[in-house]
């Protein structure tokens, strides 16, 4: 049997485990709960446990592990610098290490959205190209950069930091401390609490169908189904749109990458979304041929970032 490879995408609600191999084949797959109020050592211990539960099913144990997480990593030394997202924040967490103990393996550490990127380079569209810009629309916006074939992190990991442009300078408080970021303005988060507000100032009638009248069922996907019926609903996804359009813009004029790709639950909504994108592109950027760039829906789904860490444990990604 040829060698495996780990794959860990730590989510602040859920992890998800897989075992492949270097061709990016998924074979076994396990998830369990995050459960980040145990501690930061505790949840690689946990970690451990499905890793090991996946090896004996796989009746052999992995030479390597790469695991994606929600927030800034020292890469070199594979320790947590700041996960907001996770209880105690794993400041200086050496988790690499220590998760490294429970698997009897190597382990490398990279952000979620850097290693869905990667995964996405690897095994998804970018394979065929040199220069790509990702983006994830999800509860936040992330993204990564891949240029010369090789994805590019900066001397602290954090380049491709895409949804923390400013798109609004009198926009809205950000929780990076800015104003206006295109987080802000067009992450599925921020694309629901337009919606909660139509539903309930009553321009919203067939959303409140769709969700029954509860706020908190109200996603970008359930808007772009309703917007067929609510027109306002639809301005809402028009505008946000729009903002991701003017983010994207400034990735091409900034790189001139061969391909973007759109990821995240929000990148589901499909054509209303992307061809709104697309034309909006075609406004904006003057300095290049902005048909020179692709603009495509995610090949990897919600498989990106296992396959990233996957890619990462498997080869000299960087």
């Amino acid at each position: 049997m040829p060698d495996l490879f780990a794959g860990v995408d730590l989510g602040g609600t859920s992890i998800k485990c897989v075992l492949g191999d270097e061709q990016g084949n998924i074979l076994f797959r396990h998830s369990i709960p995050t459960e980040s109020h145990s501690g930061p050592e505790r949840v690689l211990q946990r970690i451990g446990q499905a890793v090991q539960e996946l090896t004996k099913e796989a009746g052999q144990k992995p030479v390597g592990l790469g695991m994606g997480v929600p927030g800034l990593v020292d890469v070199p030394n594979g320790i947590t610098r700041f996960l907001p997202n996770l209880t105690t924040q794993w400041i200086d967490v050496p988790a690499a290490e220590i998760l490294s103990a429970h698997v009897n393996c190597p382990v490398r550490l990279l952000n979620d959205v850097r290693m869905a990127t990667l995964g996405e380079l690897v095994y998804g569209r970018g394979k065929d190209v040199d220069s790509m810009v990702f983006i994830a629309i999800g509860t936040g916006i992330g993204g990564g950069v891949v240029i010369d074939g090789k994805l590019r992190l900066g001397p602290v990991g954090a380049a491709g930091e895409l949804g923390h442009q400013t798109i609004d300078p009198q926009g809205p408080p950000c929780g990076c401390g800015n104003h206006g970021c295109l987080e802000t303005l067009a992450s599925g988060t921020a694309l629901a609490a337009s919606g909660i507000r139509l539903m309930l100032m009553g321009l919203a009638p067939h959303l409140h169908d769709r969700v029954g009248g509860d706020a908190n069922r109200v996603t970008a996907e359930l808007m772009a189904d309703a917007a067929k019926q609510d027109e306002p609903v639809m301005d809402a996804i028009m505008q946000a749109a729009d903002y991701l359009a003017i983010g994207v813009a400034n990735a091409m004029v900034t790189l001139h990458p061969e391909l973007v790709v759109l990821g995240g639950g929000v990148a589901n909504m499909g054509d209303i979304l992307f061809n709104r994108i697309r034309a909006q592109v075609k406004q904006r950027v003057r300095m290049i041929p902005p048909e020179s760039v692709r603009i495509e829906p995610s090949d990897l789904g919600s498989n990106a970032g296992v396959m990233g860490s996957i890619a990462l444990a498997s080869r000299d990604a960087f």
